[in-house]
């Protein structure tokens, strides 16, 4: 993902090397960015004409984490912001102004938990920001339709992550990992890849059945593995729903929607 890895460069910029290093148990800025976009995608509502997403957000970190972002949080949540802003013009969903990033700590949240709870600001809030609406020039927009779920909060984990051994990018980078999918031959970097019909993805598949961001195939432990996004139809691994993640061998059939893709390694 070309958008994330920019995102990531300036990040490492905030301070001295700190990204440089690998922090196994502790939340990632790039994963925090990952989420708010899924975030924004799951709360849209839709008018005639415009598909409106949420332009405040509030990341909910543990004690530990958030005194981690603390000497650069303004610089963070300003990035954060830029690059959701970006996320919706090329997504060409509607923001009633510029997106708004705040961080709070949450003491029942665990070292590598965070919550992210978004809303949507009134249109009187946002008529005094040039920014409004990012896909319609600045141009007020009519306020988007009411959604139940405005304010619920959702929790995310580094726990899939930290569960990789250290060594793991060397284990696998031995055997080349490929999706052959519809006569193309997809090869999967040695940190993985996400599935899904959303252009971030590193493998889009153009579905109508398949999520924006539906499974991704990661290393793990010396193995490749499977592991469903929480997608609206479901991945299966030779013709079973999978319900965790599940580790892949060459020659698995992964579904997605009512594409089949192939699991190679060379």
């Amino acid at each position: 993902m070309p958008v994330l890895r920019t995102l990531e460069s300036k990040i490492q910029g905030l301070v001295e090397g700190t990204f440089s290093r690998v922090f196994r148990s502790e939340v990632r800025p790039v994963e925090i960015a990952r989420k708010l976009a899924r975030e924004m995608e799951e709360h849209r509502s839709f008018s005639l004409s415009r598909t409106y997403v949420p332009n405040e957000y509030r990341v909910y970190l543990s004690p530990r984490d958030r005194d981690r972002f603390a000497e650069y949080e303004d610089a963070l949540a300003d990035e954060l912001a830029g690059y959701l802003l970006e996320h919706a013009r090329r997504e060409r969903f509607a923001l009633l102004s510029r997106p708004v990033i705040e961080f709070e700590t949450d003491a029942r949240l665990g070292l590598g938990r965070f919550g992210i709870q978004t809303r949507v600001v009134t249109p009187e809030e946002a008529a005094a920001d040039p920014a409004a609406d990012a896909a319609g020039g600045g141009v007020p927009v009519p306020p988007p339709p009411a959604r139940d779920d405005a304010g619920k909060t959702m929790v995310y984990s580094t726990a899939a992550r930290i569960a990789e051994p250290l060594q793991e990018p060397a284990i696998v980078r031995a055997q080349r990992a490929l999706l052959l999918f519809e006569g193309r031959r997809l090869v999967i970097g040695p940190t993985g890849a996400t599935i899904g019909r959303s252009r971030q993805c590193e493998i889009v598949i153009d579905d109508p059945n398949v999520s924006r961001q539906h499974a991704e195939v990661r290393p793990r432990g010396g193995a490749w593995v499977l592991t469903d996004l929480g997608s609206t139809n479901g991945s299966r691994l030779n013709g079973r729903r999978i319900t965790h993640p599940e580790v892949i061998a060459p020659g698995d059939e992964i579904e997605v929607g009512t594409s089949v893709i192939t699991f190679e390694l060379e």
